[in-house]
């Protein structure tokens, strides 16, 4: 029995220390900086108010937490050179942690099924997709997420042998907590291996069912133009599901291929601060709706806070207007 686990953090070589705390700053403050954007954007401009950016100013809400979860650690860390972490405050890390990527799995899926009525049946879509559907999926996407976890948390929590308090990660994970127990971890790999598999195997699955027929219905477009267009609207959650599961299965690999912790270090590292980073840029930079409202907001604030006269500050508020529209 032990009163507190040590968390190695990322390297053991005191000279990278510096470089890969202020790198993973840097990478955490432009991926918060990036989602918050986004979830702003789409509270604040009706011109966002549709399923597609409700899902996605979730998804951002999900990024940034998780992000913040996995590593608010290191950064403690770093400021107190404290990496002690009671037992405790390491199952409320693990639960949050792993029902946000679960979460994060339902909402991309709650997403492709949003690209398939929007493409396959568009004459439909604001009646198949409406507010009601949206928030039940998105209740729904959340609650799923923090119950499923419930179990894995109640079997880590039964350890009661460790052959080390230290943990080989930044934060607290079930597979490195796993590694480091003596106690009997047959239920926990059978809950994995059975309820979490099927988890994420069902949702790919749905994801890639939602895919196809969209796909099938681009092909279906005749003229070039809408076929581009089509799949130009696709694109960004194609490249961000590509991204997410990609970053999973290879953790996933790394474990089962007895590979060291180094490798899922590094793989979980590109899970929980590069993806949330990369989010918002794709789609900023792909969508020219939300490129749009971010025009309008800062052109907004230009106008509002610039030092003119009120006078012209009228006129510009009515060009503004009229742009809108």
């Amino acid at each position: 029995m032990i009163k507190g686990f040590i968390l190695h953090g990322i390297s053991d070589i005191p000279e990278l220390h510096v470089f890969t705390f202020f790198l993973i700053l840097f990478i955490y403050l432009l991926g918060l900086a990036g989602n918050l954007a986004i979830v702003l954007l789409v509270c604040l401009d009706v011109h966002l108010h549709n399923p597609m950016y409700f899902f996605l100013s979730n998804l951002s809400i999900i990024d940034m937490s998780s992000s913040t979860t996995a590593l608010h650690r290191i950064f403690i860390a770093f400021a107190t050179q404290n990496k002690i972490v009671s037992p405790k405050a390491c199952m409320a890390e693990l639960y949050i942690f792993c029902s946000l990527t679960s979460n994060e799995l339902c909402i991309l899926a709650a997403m492709s099924y949003d690209r398939y009525v929007a493409i396959c049946r568009p004459l439909h879509y604001h009646t198949i997709m409406s507010r009601r559907l949206c928030g039940l999926m998105t209740l729904i996407s959340w609650g799923f997420g923090f119950i499923e976890m419930v179990p894995t948390v109640f079997f880590v929590s039964q350890f009661t042998c460790y052959i080390s308090k230290e943990i080989d990660h930044y934060f607290c994970d079930v597979l490195p907590i796993r590694a480091i127990t003596c106690s009997d971890t047959s239920l926990l790999d059978l809950y994995i291996l059975s309820f979490g598999n099927i988890n994420i195997s069902t949702l790919l699955l749905l994801t890639i069912t939602s895919y196809i027929f969209i796909i099938k219905s681009i092909l279906r477009i005749r003229s070039s133009a809408g076929r581009s267009k089509a799949f130009y609207t696709c694109s960004s959650h194609i490249m961000v599901v590509v991204m997410f599961y990609s970053s999973i299965f290879l953790q996933y690999i790394a474990t089962v291929s007895g590979s060291n912790m180094g490798s899922n270090i590094i793989f979980s590292l590109f899970n929980t601060s590069v993806v949330p980073m990369l989010n918002p840029l794709i789609y900023s930079l792909k969508n020219k709706d939300v490129k749009s409202a971010l025009r309008r907001k800062l052109l907004w604030i230009q106008i509002n806070f610039s030092d003119t006269t009120v006078k012209d500050k009228s006129q510009r508020m009515n060009e503004f207007s009229t742009s809108v529209k």
